[in-house]
């Protein structure tokens, strides 16, 4: 290094004066006139956003963990953005951290920074899944060419599933899962703030805002959302995640694993009001989302955390839920949930109907489904509002029950680990928070389809980045508490 060093300066100090000179100026001339050219296309808040992002990306390349934590933070909170060019396809950011994380994991295993791969039971059913989705996909062309973006979105899907597979062997010990929750906190709490914020801002003023993100790949136009559409209704929070229910399905998963922090043993904060002050505002812009599958999907990972370990605060919920039911200010919440119930909403009957297609379509194409590229007929479409029903539609009921498999591996596996997380000061908490996140993910899915639509990166990205935390947390329990027993 010293000799290298001794090098480079012996050249620098034989270069005449003027000639350095003259490069130096070259460069600033250069580099000026390209962020001249930046500024004047894309604007300076981009332009000076980009040379940040470079930076940022240089550092990103020299630490693995600053890429899984970039993964997580522009998913929580660029979920749509693109690169503001095209490169003959536009990348989007996920894309970029992404493809930045598995790089430098392929550069550790070259340079024999990593050995010895690490999988976990699941990821075997997991594996029959993943090729499924290949098999349904190239005999889903028989019925439509694929485009550029399908192929894009297609490849991204497996991209995210090849993620399982390295963060389980990437995270190794419980300070890892403990920040990746402190991650979450803070960048999920970030975007609650911002999703409240804009609902609070009048309609044209929070318009304005995330019209500027169009540059980014954001929508143009159709950005304020309200309740079946309707501007006479309620507005609903969307944050930076275009669709309430997405922003609601991505609080509900993110409140399962931060709620065990509030009373665990060895909080991942250490002040516990301020874990409780993020719930609340995560709870907050749930609530205004007025996603009603996600409040119930939440609900339900809350029942299950009580149970596996806070028994004593059951009759706390259950008062809670009174209050809920009985107070006037929330009535207008329980009529939306009473008419979801009764099929008396807009928005449930739409719903209703898309379950009857659905099944029609299962019964034409039950083994593989109809794959990812497009429909058999004009009159066959397979976008429904269930992610259970969408599997069954695009890769048929075979694919469907390697899912149900799978998913149910990953409860398993984590219910067999519990006996020793239980009483691993580090562990606990996180273990029960990223298993309730995968129930609250599933039962989530009951109302919703963007785990598995595949421009819906975002979410997908979420779903499995949540599946690998549990079963890393699981695998680390199960792999101390045996060193325990010998």
């Amino acid at each position: 290094m010293n000799a290298t060093r001794e090098t480079v300066y012996n050249w620098v100090t034989r270069i005449d004066r003027r000639t350095l000179a003259i490069l130096i100026g070259l460069t600033l001339g250069v580099v000026g006139g390209g962020l001249a050219l930046l500024i004047a296309t894309i604007g300076p808040l981009f332009t000076t956003a980009g040379v940040l992002g470079l930076l940022i990306g240089v550092y990103i390349l020299t630490d693995i963990r600053a890429a899984l934590y970039g993964i997580v933070a522009i998913m929580a909170l660029l979920p749509f953005g693109t690169l503001p060019f095209s490169i003959g396809f536009t990348p989007t950011l996920i894309d970029m951290m992404v493809g930045a994380f598995l790089l430098i994991y392929l550069l550790q295993w070259m340079t024999g920074q990593r050995k010895a791969f690490r999988i976990t039971p699941v990821h075997i059913p997991l594996a029959l899944y993943i090729l499924w989705i290949l098999a349904a996909f190239a005999l889903g062309l028989r019925y439509a060419e694929p485009t550029t973006q399908i192929i894009r979105q297609f490849a991204e899907l497996m991209l995210t599933f090849l993620l399982v597979y390295v963060l389980v062997d990437l995270l190794r010990d419980p300070q890892t899962l403990r920040r990746l929750v402190l991650v979450m906190i803070v960048c999920v709490g970030t975007q609650a703030l911002i999703a409240v914020a804009l609902w609070v801002l009048p309609n044209g003023t929070a318009e304005r805002i995330l019209r500027a993100m169009a540059r980014i790949g954001y929508p143009e136009s159709n950005i304020i959302r309200f309740i079946e559409q309707n501007p006479a209704l309620s507005e609903r929070a969307i944050g930076t995640w275009v669709d309430p229910n997405t922003l609601g399905g991505t609080l509900a998963i993110t409140a399962a694993m931060i709620a065990p922090q509030v009373f665990a043993r060895r909080p991942v904060l250490r002040y516990r009001w301020l874990t409780l002050g993020v719930l609340g505002v995560v709870g907050l812009a749930l609530l205004l989302s007025f996603s009603r599958t996600s409040m119930l999907a939440l609900g339900v990972a809350m029942g299950v955390i009580a149970f596996m370990r806070y028994r004593r605060f059951i009759p706390l919920m259950i008062g809670v839920g009174l209050l809920i039911l009985l107070l006037p200010q929330t009535q207008g919440y329980v009529e939306r949930f009473i008419d979801a119930f009764q099929g008396e909403d807009l928005a449930t009957q739409m719903r209703l109907g898309e379950y009857n297609d659905s099944l029609e379509l299962i019964r034409e194409y039950p083994v593989f489904g109809i794959g990812f590229t497009g429909s058999p007929r004009i009159d066959v479409y397979s976008s429904v509002a269930n992610l259970y029903l969408l599997i069954a539609n695009q890769i048929g009921l075979v694919g469907l029950a390697l899912y149900a498999i799978t998913m149910l591996g990953v409860l398993i596996y984590g219910l067999r680990a519990w006996r020793y997380a239980k009483d691993d000061d580090a562990l606990e908490s996180i273990h029960l928070g990223y298993h309730a996140a995968v129930v609250a993910a599933l039962v989530n899915g009951i109302g919703d389809f963007y785990y598995f639509r595949i421009d819906y990166q975002g979410s997908i990205l979420l779903f499995w980045l949540t599946v690998s935390l549990a079963l890393a947390s699981s695998r680390l329990a199960l792999e101390n508490g045996n060193k325990q027993l010998s």
